[in-house]
């Protein structure tokens, strides 16, 4: 799933890329992906892209003065820009991946796209961003907080770390990856309680939640949509890396499973040495 610095970088690229160029054509293939009808998408026409943002984990692009096409790309989803469409014809009801596409008027655009059959991407457009749901409950940015912020926002959930720091209501913008580069840094494990964190923790955490979210930022803006996911992928240190050595001290990394995602860590640099006992099956140990 695209997090705070993925995004980051599709709303960078897209600035840099699109910003005052005219809509020619605004499409709609799965209607299911576009939550809103008010206003329609014919209102985009003609309007320019006048910028990009974004909030938590969603993307927000502007189009002239007050609309914004506000997106969650969900597990599967992505963004796509072209520099020229293979074909000028509409899109077709139900074209493969492809949700939505943005014609501008120099022949580029974007599609946004979503792999397999579980359909979760979300498209509003909308007015004002705080018009959607899930941008209203959002927390304030993940590298909007000082320590003491953090602090107070961890502390105001009595659960273990891993899924207080993702919970967006909490932080927005972190997500299953980037919690375990965190979680990995600090040298913490991802089923400490939130409410026996130490002072010294709570700092050690705030570091190195910053250090790894700046890290990917910098790594990922100034990319190409289409080089975001391997640069991604290149600098995880022990998540989806399962089996493999931890690059801090050689150990084993591990997994925990549940039943529609999976944590990874390493036991010597996080919990002592100590495997994590798999969920579905044992009580955690911690």
């Amino acid at each position: 799933m695209p997090e705070l610095p993925e995004v980051e970088a599709l709303a960078a690229y897209l600035r840099e890329r699109a910003v005052g160029r005219l809509v020619q054509r605004f499409e709609v293939s799965s209607f299911s992906a576009l939550k809103t009808f008010d206003p329609p998408p014919t209102a985009v026409t003609g309007l320019p892209l006048t910028g990009a943002g974004r909030h938590g984990k969603y993307l927000d692009v502007c189009f002239g003065d007050e609309l914004h096409l506000v997106v969650h790309l969900a597990r599967a989803g992505w963004l796509h820009y072209r520099d020229a469409f293979k074909s000028a014809a509409p899109l077709k009801p139900g074209s493969g991946p492809i949700a939505v596409r943005v014609r501008l008027d120099d022949g580029s655009g974007f599609d946004l796209t979503e792999a397999g059959t579980q359909k979760s991407l979300a498209a509003y457009l909308v007015r004002d961003p705080a018009e959607v749901p899930g941008v209203s409950r959002l927390g304030p940015d993940a590298l909007a907080v000082d320590r003491d912020e953090f602090a107070t926002r961890l502390r105001s959930r009595n659960g273990q770390v891993k899924g207080v720091l993702t919970d967006q209501e909490v932080l927005a913008g972190i997500g299953n990856a980037y919690s375990d580069e965190i979680l990995h840094t600090a040298k913490m494990s991802p089923f400490t309680l939130t409410g026996r964190l130490t002072d010294e923790q709570i700092t050690t955490l705030y570091e190195a939640m910053r250090r790894v979210e700046q890290d990917a930022v910098a790594r990922s803006v100034g990319q190409r949509a289409a080089e975001l996911k391997g640069e991604k992928r290149a600098g995880l240190r022990v998540h989806a890396r399962t089996g493999l050595p931890c690059p801090v001290c050689g150990d084993t990394v591990r997994e925990v499973a549940f039943a529609d995602k999976s944590l990874q860590y390493c036991p010597t640099c996080q919990t002592g040495g100590k495997p994590l006992a798999d969920r579905r099956l044992s009580k955690l140990i911690r």
